[in-house]
């Protein structure tokens, strides 16, 4: 069996629209939301994409033109492709005419931005809602460990559309303002809009991707269910040969639910005795849902590689008893990512730093 590692990363998220502006805004502090109107008198706080020209088809193709370019040159790219999203193309039919909307393929998304890389190889649609380019990655991941390919491009994109914001606005999901995960007082989710590329290959790099596992709990669809994190995080740590101890640090979920946020810590006090340094990044690029695996991979490994992290300027709920670390904690050789998707998808992947 391969190993298998992430060669290149790039991103487009709300903080920049590449890792050296996102790092740079890190350093600067947060980048609040922008209010998007969805009716009249109706708006939500968005983490939003950075204003560009072009219609809604032409800003995907350059923007994810650009972030790929920054995981290195593909050659012939004849490698396979993994475009995860779960809005997929539902901003591009807002501005169609209406005759125009339906009718379309679920591979459509895709094809866009097959067409966008000059993309030859083989290419897949992942929607698996929240955990959408996670899952992509793990897919990704089996086929470079059982030999079917040498290397795989993973996009995770998110791009503007009302459709979304008023669908978790219906269901009394968001915040008014902001986003405080494990929050005093946190009120909701806020969402962002984000492209994310994941390079992943057999031959040796910095970051090893070590193991991870999906578990599907459909009890509560729009929660996070306490068996299904444990189920997760276990599964992860067994295929990447790892104890609880040997994490130092856990990437979680936390996207500032009052229920969900408290549910996933005591699973995760029931995974870790005791709890290792905890990182957030949702209070700073949103939740952008089905980019959301490949964006905070992207965004971790920056900030690491980088030297920045997400500064918390806000109380924590104190009921929860844990903290969330100021600065990359001095030990950082195992990392654990954490994504929970509507539907009961629960997601974990393991990330080595071979340099430490």
């Amino acid at each position: 069996m391969s190993q298998v590692f992430l060669a290149g990363v790039g991103l487009a998220c709300a903080l920049g629209e590449d890792m050296p502006r996102a790092l740079a805004s890190l350093g600067r502090g947060d980048v609040p939301p922008v209010p998007v109107s969805i009716a009249d008198d109706v708006c939500w706080p968005v983490h939003a994409l950075p204003q560009a020209e072009g219609d809604w088809t032409e800003r995907l193709r350059r923007t994810v033109c650009n972030v790929a370019a920054k995981t290195g040159d593909w050659g012939a790219r004849t490698a396979p492709l993994f475009v995860a999203s779960s809005s997929l193309d539902i901003g591009f039919m807002e501005h169609m005419e209406a005759s125009r909307r339906l009718g379309g393929d679920l591979q459509d998304f895709a094809d866009i931005v097959a067409g966008a890389l000059d993309w030859q190889g083989p290419v897949f649609t992942v929607s698996t809602a929240c955990t959408s380019s996670l899952n992509a990655v793990l897919t990704a991941c089996d086929m470079i460990r059982g030999g079917e390919a040498q290397e795989a491009l993973v996009i995770g994109a998110e791009l503007d559309n009302r459709f979304t914001v008023a669908g978790f606005g219906a269901m009394q999901l968001l915040a008014p303002d902001r986003a405080r995960p494990f929050g005093a007082g946190r009120k909701g989710l806020v969402l962002g809009e984000a492209v994310a590329a994941l390079r992943l290959q057999s031959r040796a790099a910095r970051w090893q991707l070590m193991g991870g596992a999906n578990v599907v709990d459909g009890r509560n669809p729009s929660g996070t269910e306490a068996s299904a994190v444990l189920a997760m995080c276990h599964g992860a740590l067994a295929q990447s040969g790892l104890r609880p101890a040997d994490i130092d640090l856990v990437k979680v979920q936390a996207a500032g639910s009052p229920v969900n946020d408290a549910i996933e810590v005591e699973a995760l006090k029931q995974v870790f005795d005791p709890l290792p340094p905890l990182v957030s990044l949702k209070s700073v690029i949103g939740h952008t849902l089905g980019a959301a695996g490949a964006a905070e991979l992207a965004l971790l490994v920056g900030c690491i590689e980088g030297g920045a992290w997400p500064v918390v300027d806000y109380p924590l709920d104190e009921t929860l008893g844990i903290s969330l670390c100021a600065h990359a904690p001095r030990r950082l050789r195992h990392m654990l990512l954490n994504l929970v998707g509507f539907g009961g998808g629960h997601a974990s992947l393991v990330l080595k730093d071979c340099s430490a």
